[in-house]
Formats: structure tokens, sequence, C-alpha cells
């Protein structure tokens, strides 16, 4: 049995008068329709309408159950509408996490136009590197470098993390800047990992195809600010992503050393939980990031146009 479906019938049939133009109406045969009254009335176990050839008549319970059944496709119907009108206007609370750095640089700023746009939405920023679970956190959505840590979580490729190799010009002036990736190991390289290691392998790609260097150094943290920081006050060679750098690659605060060597490629991603249906509010802030951001995104166009 489809309860809903019969009730759905049952209206028509009241609201149009009789079973051949309820028929016509839900493009339906009086044969079916008919068939599904005797199994409603069936169910039911009263009957909700006195028919004769010429004329139908809703009994007591029958104005009962039609009274109280169209006010139950009358909500469904009011329901149905909200829920598609959010596909244009979505609301409610957006939980997003991203990266301390990140995202006190390039998604704070960004969020005010954000909800001009969207004024019925609300947005929750947790800014931490600690990677959190989106489902067990009750979290919408995740703006995170490098892939998903988890099965069963969708990534969004928003824009390309470019990498680079810089120092600040006080210690290329007293260091000397090296010409080719091999003389990075005789230099001080800040690292960043997890506190306990003083050496690391970097892959590069240059012309003559990809190169490994191991560089070894004197500060390692495993929070990009305090490698950024270090760098900026001549501590030493880094690698640091370009939307970290950009103001201070302008300013002339720090240079990009070796820049004919590529690093290996990374991506800025919009990660949320598998499912069926994304939440319309989750793509919105999507599609406003990845209009926002631009391809190549707006901190490497300032630099290449510089």
């Amino acid at each position: 049995m489809e309860p809903l479906s019969d009730l759905h019938i049952f209206c028509a049939v009241v609201e149009q008068g009789s079973l051949v133009k309820a028929g016509e109406r839900l493009r339906l045969s009086s044969a079916v329709i008919s068939r599904r009254l005797i199994n409603l009335e069936a169910r039911l176990g009263v009957r909700l309408l006195q028919r004769t050839t010429r004329r139908q008549a809703l009994t007591p319970e029958g104005e009962l159950y039609y009274q109280r059944g169209r006010a139950v496709l009358d909500e469904l119907a009011e329901t149905e509408a909200l829920l598609m009108a959010r596909q244009h206007q979505p609301s409610g609370v957006l939980k997003v996490t991203a990266s301390a750095s990140f995202g006190r640089q390039h998604l704070a700023p960004h969020l005010p136009a954000f909800l001009e746009r969207y004024p019925q939405l609300e947005v929750h920023l947790l800014l931490t590197d600690a990677v959190l679970d989106l489902v067990d956190g009750g979290l919408d959505l995740a703006i995170r470098i490098g892939q998903p840590d988890k099965p069963g979580l969708v990534a969004r490729p928003l824009c390309v993390n470019r990498r680079i190799l810089c120092a600040a010009p006080g210690y290329l002036d007293r260091q000397g800047e090296p010409r080719h990736p091999a003389e990075l190991a005789r230099h001080n390289c800040l690292l960043l990992d997890e506190v306990g290691t003083r050496s690391q392998v970097w892959s590069l790609d240059g012309p003559q195809g990809p190169t490994e260097v191991e560089v070894r150094g004197n500060l390692v943290s495993n929070l990009g600010d305090a490698v950024g920081e270090a760098c900026l006050a001549g501590g030493g060679i880094a690698i640091r992503s370009t939307w970290a750098v950009s103001d201070a690659l302008r300013a002339g605060r720090v240079r990009q050393v070796l820049p004919g060597y590529a690093l290996p490629a990374q991506e800025v991603l919009a990660i949320y939980p598998s499912r069926r249906h994304l939440s319309p509010k989750v793509r919105v802030l999507i599609d406003f990031l990845l209009q926002t951001f631009g391809d190549p995104p707006y901190w490497d166009q300032q630099l290449d146009a510089q």
C-alpha cells in the first residue's frame, strides 16, 4: 500500500467531483482510481464516498479524512517548496574548518562578501592545524591542502597550491645564493615537520629533470607560520606556499631561491563527507571560493604581474 499516494488520489476525486475528471488530472484510468479507492476504504475499514452512476458524496468519515488529508498534502507541498527555495537561498549554520594560516589570510577576509550575498547563512569558522574528523565533529566542509586522510570524503580542487624555495635577502647576502639544488646541502634549511627530525629530502624538477637533495637545518617546526617567521628573520631557506609569502615577495622581504626548479604540485581542496546530494549551503560556498580564488589564484596572479 502507498497511503500518501492513495490520499492524493482520494483528494483529487473529491476536488474534481468524479473519477473521470480526477483520472484526467492525474493521468490515470478511471478503473485504476476506482481500484485504489476501494483498497483505501478496505485498509481504513470505513466508507469514504457514497458513489452512484450520477453523483458522489462524502460520508462523515470521508469528510474528516479529506479535511485532515488535505492539510497533510498542503503541508507537504509547502515543505517541498521551502526545500526547493533553499536551493537558491540557502540558510542555516555552515560549519567550516581550515588551517590557521590559510583560513586567516584567504578565507576570513572574503566571508563578509559571501555572507552579504547569502544573508540567511551563518558561518562558524574553526581555524586549526589539527586534522579534524568532519563527521564526528559535525562539520560541513574543510579547506585543506593535500588529500583527505579518510575514505568516504569528497575532495573538490579549488586552486593550485604553488610552493617555492625562498629566503630573506640578509641570509642570502651572508651565505650566498644557491645556483643548483645540490648546493642546498650546505645551507641552513628550515624544516616543516614534527619536532624531532633534523633532515629532509627535498624533491625538485628542473631543466635536467627531477632531482633530490637531503637538507638539514637548525630549526624544525610543525607550524608553517613558525617556519615562515624564521625565514623572514633571515634564519635560512624554507619551502613556502605562494599564498603565504606573496606579500613578502612583492615587498622584497624574501626572495625566491632556485626559481628554475619546481616543487611537486599540490592543491587547495574543499573536502566534505560523501553524500548523494550536496548541501546547498556547502555548494554555494565552494562555488564562491572557486570564483574568488580564480585560476590561477589571485595571489599568483599578483606575483606574475610584477
